[in-house]
């Protein structure tokens, strides 16, 4: 090897070395976003507290985004990844209708028991976001209705196998269903009614019993 190709090789090497080490830093300061906006939103993100909790500089998080509004999509983002691995990925081992419907939910209401003690991205974006067009609402909005997509899919495919009557309205259930979720975090977070998360589970069992379940 001549001495120009391994100079070349090495300052590749360090080049991915501080390409990866930049990815960790940026992987890491998006989970203490993520962490700080479960508590005080997405909106309430603010660069310097999250400086001071990295120990970092100012300009040495916003060199990983270019922008506040980058970060909290990025955050979105991050926490969409999570909501995927945590219910929708584990409820693709369960058989396709019914099952997998039920298993969505499951785990659904898993998550949801542990953020009535933080907070739902999803919820808080919604207030937060509502009436403010942009492209952080813009990264809410899309990966909600990308949740809202796979329960959709779950609700026809217990149609398809039998599980479901055949005349069941799959965009009225995912409303209801979708509902028992947002009345949960209003019972259980606001007003600390008790048994809050049994009765959403039953308030499940009662629109699947309404539309027919047989498995």
């Amino acid at each position: 090897m001549s001495a120009s190709t391994a100079l070349k090789s090495a300052d590749e090497a360090r080049q991915q070395k501080a390409m990866h080490k930049g990815q960790q830093t940026k992987a890491a300061i998006v989970d203490a976003a993520l962490g700080m906006a479960t508590h005080v939103g997405v909106e309430g993100l603010s660069i310097g507290a999250l400086a001071e909790a990295m120990h970092m500089s100012k300009s040495g998080v916003f060199a990983h985004f270019g922008s506040r509004e980058e970060l909290q999509i990025s955050v979105v983002r991050e926490y969409h990844n999570r909501f995927e691995d945590e219910v929708f990925k584990p409820a693709l081992k369960k058989a396709r209708g019914l099952p997998r419907l039920r298993a969505l939910f499951d785990n659904w209401m898993k998550r949801t028991s542990v953020e009535i003690d933080s907070g739902c991205i999803y919820i808080s974006g919604a207030v937060e976001f509502d009436d403010r067009p942009g492209p952080v609402r813009d990264a809410l909005v899309d990966t909600v209705l990308t949740w809202h997509g796979a329960m959709k899919r779950a609700i026809a495919q217990a149609k398809h196998e039998g599980h479901l009557n055949a005349e069941v309205d799959e965009d009225q259930t995912l409303f209801e269903i979708h509902g028992l979720i947002l009345a949960l975090h209003y019972e259980a977070r606001f007003l600390k009614t008790p048994e809050s998360i049994a009765r959403a589970h039953r308030g499940f069992d009662h629109i699947l019993a309404r539309c027919g379940a047989r498995v």
